[in-house]
């Protein structure tokens, strides 16, 4: 193999305990690459139902490199008792868009942020005190394993968590349509009066004198 990424993972995988669970940092690559069979391994490892967790990072999250990178969890029994069953089910979570820029080039992530990452995930599992777990359009989904295979086993976040949901003001469309010609229509002859005004001082410049 080229790429030693499913390397590391088919060893964590190998050495997992019957009810154990393992994250690992990868480069985003390893979310959608068919490269050098990676693509047949990623299918066999989402047929075991071994993957639990999906998460998208932004980039710029550590000083040696400028990349994105992914955290792929990995459980081996989604029916261990201690959490909710989740047999079939993959939790994808997208934070492409959280953390700032505390310098040109280096990105860190709020105490906020990483405590919702995480309460997400907890909350997922069914964890006791983690609360009640929702889909929130445009971070975080659970979705089936047939889902993921109608997708040849892409598991990047992106394509499974859609867009973010906009405020809905309930304001009829027609009504909505009529106010805003109205306002283009209000701002066009504020336009034209400001244009007759800049042509009248221009014309009291003593140019060419």
């Amino acid at each position: 193999m080229g790429n030693a990424n499913f390397a590391w993972v088919q060893l964590l995988i190998h050495h997992l305990a019957p009810n154990g669970v393992a994250g690992i940092v990868l480069a985003n690559g390893s979310m959608s690459s068919n490269q050098s069979g990676e693509g047949e391994i990623r299918r066999a490892i989402v047929e075991a139902d071994l993957v639990d967790c999906m998460i998208a990072m932004p980039g710029q999250l550590f000083y040696n490199t400028t990349i994105p990178v992914c955290l792929w969890f990995f459980t081996r029994n989604k029916a261990d008792v201690r959490f909710r069953d989740r047999r079939g089910q993959t939790l994808f979570i997208d934070a492409r868009k959280m953390g700032r820029l505390v310098d040109r080039t280096h990105r860190e992530l709020s105490d906020e942020e990483v405590p919702r990452i995480a309460r997400t995930y907890h909350a997922w599992r069914g964890e006791k005190g983690a609360g009640t777990y929702e889909d929130v359009p445009g971070f975080c989904r659970s979705v089936p394993r047939e889902e993921i295979a109608a997708h040849s086993f892409v598991l990047t976040p992106g394509r499974y968590v859609g867009a973010e949901s906009e405020d809905d003001d309930d304001e009829p469309f027609d009504v909505k349509m009529k106010r805003l010609v109205d306002t283009l229509e209000d701002q066009f002859s504020e336009g034209a009066r400001l244009a007759d005004e800049i042509r009248s001082n221009l014309r009291r410049l003593p140019l060419g004198r």
